[in-house]
């Protein structure tokens, strides 16, 4: 009898964290600031409770029948997301924002780069940060678009 084959599968987990920021880019004037990101612009930010749902993906483990342990997903997932971004001013408290806009694009962006240096390489599959019900940006790790 041959061994059975090999089963992929994705697992999600979710966690939630609150903060604010500023919507503001030092590459344009108060006056383009204002135009193109409106209250969001505000001098004095605006907060938000992001949800943000992490999936990995790989091959089901034929002993622990599992893609991987939640316990570890849930510890890398508090290191790279809920202990630098929770409760804080993102403009002001994480370093990575000095420079780039807090968009939720970037911050789906800041999370994949500090969950790709905890997980096991090439597990991470997809970063889904809802910034409200509305508004939900989805980051796979895509670094750029081929120009045609």
């Amino acid at each position: 009898m041959a061994p059975p084959a090999a089963r992929l599968a994705r697992v999600s987990r979710t966690v939630s964290f609150s903060a604010c920021h500023r919507l503001h880019s030092k590459s344009l004037s108060d006056e383009e600031n204002l135009k193109l990101f409106g209250k969001c612009n505000n001098p004095n930010g605006h907060g938000h409770n992001y949800k943000v749902i992490v999936t990995v993906h790989g091959e089901i483990d034929p002993v622990s029948g599992m893609v991987i342990n939640l316990t570890d997903l849930k510890e890398y997932m508090q290191e790279a997301i809920m202990e630098p971004l929770d409760h804080k001013n993102l403009d002001k408290d994480v370093p990575y924002f000095a420079e780039v806009v807090s968009t939720t694009e970037n911050v789906a962006v800041f999370i994949w780069e500090n969950l790709k240096k905890l997980l096991p390489m090439g597990t991470l599959y997809k970063v889904k940060v809802y910034e409200t019900d509305q508004n939900i940006v989805v980051y796979k790790g895509e670094e750029t678009v081929s120009q045609k």
